[in-house]
């Protein structure tokens, strides 16, 4: 997108009121917008007041502030009152039923998804929001539950189509009975509008967050990237690291980030000695009950010996070790599963199980090595130099950066506690304690997660928030010193869990994000930081004043561990809707990240396709040697940036209020905005989603089938952004289908273009203004179609009286739409005879990968 730090280029549309400031109106029990009933039956402990008397000032920037009030009749805040005080206090809102309504929950402590329905007790357990559709008016009010005092607030389903609200503090020691703006209310006639309004409105009241306009994304937003999890898991170390760099760049794609996933820490499980590297570790699981003893790395980059692996001599690398211990251990996993049923179903003899446990670990044992030291896998190539290099992480991303000149990042993972289960005590500097942890009532309502379950069997060693800064700082000055320019933070929401003693869950995430935030600036230069596992309304409303990006959706999951219903198909079409509408409120706030995928699934092609437009950055997790080129390069230009969209990807106003994973009708459509043109991507996801009665997302193989649905050009929201505003005013437009390979023209008046989607496939349509040239010519650039986002490879454009002259960045086959063929191509200066024009309007040449130009061709067409 364009700089998000830059307001000047923000929209932010002020609702016309027709000079009557009265919007909303609370008597007798009834909510009104406009006069149009909203909720009735609204309890005479719940109060309405106006945003500007809750509001009054701000320490807000000004123009922000002045922004706000210009608007501020269109929100105000519910507040309720309560006899008796509490730390967790649950009201009714007032109730609604026969309304359609789009809603964001947590399903799991960690993640939002979306959620449709048409009464109040149609809502989900810990709902961050709910958009309410009011056709009476033609507009939408949005409901933010938020936070007051050190309370925080979430939505809840009632009986009877009652809205209820639940403010809880986390930790009995704080109670409160009364609540001025527990809940923020909002009124607009366009629905994108409204969340930029109403996140806008609550920055400005709660001035503990910043927008993501008043903030820098990390420089690799607009890169490629390896993320090592899915590749190593936890036996990631530094060989692997490194062939896995060297075969993107082998393949002709340069990596410009890597993320050094969980793994290379150095964490010790209790029990066994606190102050050494627990051994053998490989699935994500078996170290969700270890912690930090150490603030640098673990043995495996420890014991890196600088410049050994620049040697000709160098370590050799098994690449189906990986793939062989990984399989080993979902053995044991699988097997450690069945002893625990037996015991559930009354086994009292477990030995043959225990004996199966036990060949299963000597065996990954052997393959490990033995008793063979991680110190013995990477030494010095002996030669008199090697002594002389930095080792440890420090020679090794001093060896990375000398081999691989393009790759500009390299972040490694950590939890936001320090490890999964925190800071051993007794082991660093810091005060860190282990608390038993405590999962709110709100969450018993969402799914079983089995991160969850290890963490309540851990507990977590928690620094003490007074020395929370010192944790972070003493974690990524280090980092920083060794080369290490960002970190991934995982595992955040779990301040909740652990809030007791210290005040409660904001007070205590108040001490976590500011201390973060003071590294954040001060380590990686304000911007180095990928936030995950996170989606609650916490974390946004309280860590986010530096923090400027952030995961929007689940893990990508190649498979289900327990078993997939459909295949490994079904869970890839939810991750798609996880992105896509959690974007509408977080990409508020930080930069959507819509997580890595591996570009050799089954359905990699269709995460490619989301990727593509998605306005994010592009990174894989591919096993070494698990690669499809041929796709990443629809995807990547040689030099490892990517065309990326200016905006964020939303989905399309016809697909807000429906269930495009189950309803057995609805395609997802999402909109973005290159620098010429607009794009749709279509996505058929329907086949599996959230199970509100078991409490899980199951599969729905009767919707797995094609699905037909209509694209129209109106369907991109032009207004906005103010750069594409003028776009949205076009005549005509070029229209290309990606997949189709099709070129055809409309207009504004036309038709909706018919589509079938067949299950786990898509189709992304192009919309480019159509000028015409003098008075015979018309022109439209559509970009380089053997790219995904072929309109995002336009660099530049510029028209003259019967010229088009155009910057295109990447190497293949460029396509545009002319009425008549040109009289001369120009390409980089010189004539160029290889183009081709058809008589339905196709104009094609072949353009190279120019490196010395950083991959960009200068093109004129002259008619």
């Amino acid at each position: 997108m364009a700089p998000p730090h830059d307001p000047v280029k923000s929209i932010f549309t002020v609702l016309k009121s027709d000079g009557d400031k009265n919007i909303f109106d609370l008597t007798h029990g009834k909510f009104c917008v406009k006069g149009v009933p909203l909720l009735s039956e609204v309890p005479n402990n719940v109060s309405f007041k106006t945003f500007s008397s809750i509001c009054p000032s701000s320490e807000a920037p000004l123009p922000l502030f002045e922004r706000v009030q210009s608007i501020s009749y269109n929100g105000g805040f519910f507040g309720f009152t309560k006899e008796n005080q509490s730390d967790r206090l649950m009201n009714s809102l007032g109730k609604f039923k026969d309304r359609s309504f789009l809603s964001i929950f947590r399903f799991k402590t960690w993640w939002s998804t979306q959620w449709v329905g048409t009464c109040g007790s149609d809502l989900q357990m810990e709902t961050q929001w709910v958009l309410l559709e009011v056709p009476e008016i033609r507009s939408y009010v949005l409901i933010v539950p938020t936070i007051e005092g050190k309370f925080r607030s979430a939505l809840h389903p009632g009986t009877d189509g009652h809205v209820m609200i639940c403010a809880e503090s986390g930790s009995t020691q704080v109670k409160s009975s009364s609540f001025d703006s527990i809940a923020y209310v909002h009124v607009s006639k366009n629905p994108y509008n409204i969340m930029k309004e109403a996140y806008t409105a609550l920055r400005v009241h709660l001035n503990t967050f910043k927008l993501l306009e008043e903030k820098s994304a990390p420089p690799l937003v607009d890169k490629f990237g390896w993320c090592t999890w899915d590749a190593f898991y936890l036996t990631v170390e530094p060989a692997g690291v490194w062939h896995g760099v060297k075969e993107f760049t082998d393949g002709g794609l340069s990596p410009r980030f890597i993320i050094i996933d969980d793994g290379w820490q150095s964490i010790s499980v209790d029990g066994e000695n606190p102050h050494e590297d627990a051994k053998n570790l490989v699935l994500g699981g078996t170290q969700m009950t270890a912690r930090l003893h150490r603030l640098d790395e673990g043995e495996k980059f420890r014991n890196y010996k600088g410049g050994s692996l620049l040697s000709p001599n160098s370590p050799p690398f098994d690449p189906k070790k990986p793939k062989m211990l990984i399989s080993k251990a979902i053995e044991l996993e699988h097997a450690e599963k069945a002893r625990d049923k037996a015991v559930q179903s009354g086994v009292t003899n477990l030995s043959q199980f225990e004996s199966e446990i036990e060949r299963l670990k000597q065996e990954l044992n052997d393959m490990f090595g033995g008793e063979k030291k991680d110190s013995d896998s990477v030494q010095g190539c002996g030669s008199c130099c090697c002594s002389t290099k930095a080792n440890g992480m420090k020679g090794f991303t001093n060896d990375l950066r000398t081999q691989f000149k393009n790759l500009d990042d390299i972040y490694v993972w950590h939890a936001l506690c320090g490890a999964w289960g925190g800071v051993s005590p007794g082991t660093t500097h810091l005060n860190s304690k282990v608390i038993p942890v405590k999962v709110s009532p709100g969450l018993d309502g969402t799914m079983n997660d089995l991160a969850v379950v290890k963490i309540v069997e851990g507990g977590i060693g928690l620094v003490h928030p007074d020395q929370a800064e010192d944790l972070y700082d003493s974690m990524h000055s280090y980092l920083s010193k060794v080369g290490i320019t960002g970190v991934k933070v995982d595992v955040i929401h779990t301040l909740e869990y652990v809030s007791e003693e210290y005040g409660g869950r904001v007070e205590l995430a108040k001490a976590y994000y500011k201390g973060i935030s003071k590294s954040l600036a001060k380590n990686f230069n304000g911007t180095g930081l990928i936030s995950s596992m996170q989606q609650c309304n916490d974390f946004f409303f309280l860590g986010t004043e530096q923090i400027s990006m952030g995961r929007v959706g689940d893990d990508f999951w190649f498979q289900d561990p327990n078993g997939d219903p459909n295949g490994v198909y079904w869970l890839q079409g939810v991750h798609m809707i996880h992105c896509a509408y959690n974007s509408m409120w977080m990409g508020q706030i930080i930069q959507p990240d819509w997580d890595m995928f591996q570009s050799d699934h089954l359905c990699a092609k269709f995460h490619a396709g989301s990727r593509a437009i998605c306005g994010g950055p592009v990174y894989v997790s591919d096993s070494v040697g698990g690669h499809n080129f041929d796709l990443l390069k629809m995807l990547v230009f040689p030099d490892g940036t990517i065309p990326k969209c200016i905006h964020f990807a939303l989905p399309t106003r016809d697909c807000l209020f429906k269930n495009p994973l189950f309803d057995n009708k609805t395609i997802l459509k999402i909109w973005n905005f290159n620098k010429y043109g607009g794009v749709i991507g279509a996505f058929n996801c329907q086949g599996a989603g959230w199970d509100s009665k078991e409490q899980r997302i199951k599969g729905h193989s009767e919707c797995y089938k094609p699905m037909t649905g209509s694209v129209h050009v109106s369907d991109i929201e032009w207004d906005q952004k103010e750069e594409a505003k003028q776009l949205g005013e076009a005549e005509e437009y070029a229209v290309y289908l990606n997949q189709a390979e099709k070129l055809t023209i409309v207009t504004p008046q036309s038709d909706a273009i018919p589509m079938t989607i067949e299950p786990s496939t898509f189709e992304i349509f192009s919309f480019v203004p159509v000028k015409r040239l003098g008075l015979a010519i018309k022109f439209a650039p559509i970009g380089l179609t053997n790219m995904f986002n072929s309109g995002g490879t336009l660099n530049g454009l510029e028209y003259g009286e019967n010229m088009v002259k155009m910057e295109v960045k990447g190497g293949g086959n460029f396509l545009a739409f002319s009425s008549g063929p040109p009289k001369k191509c120009c390409l980089n200066g010189g004539d160029a005879a290889g183009f081709g024009w058809s008589s339905d309007g196709k104009l094609t040449i072949h353009l190279p990968w120019m490196e010395e130009a950083g991959g960009v061709c200068e093109v004129i067409f002259l008619f």
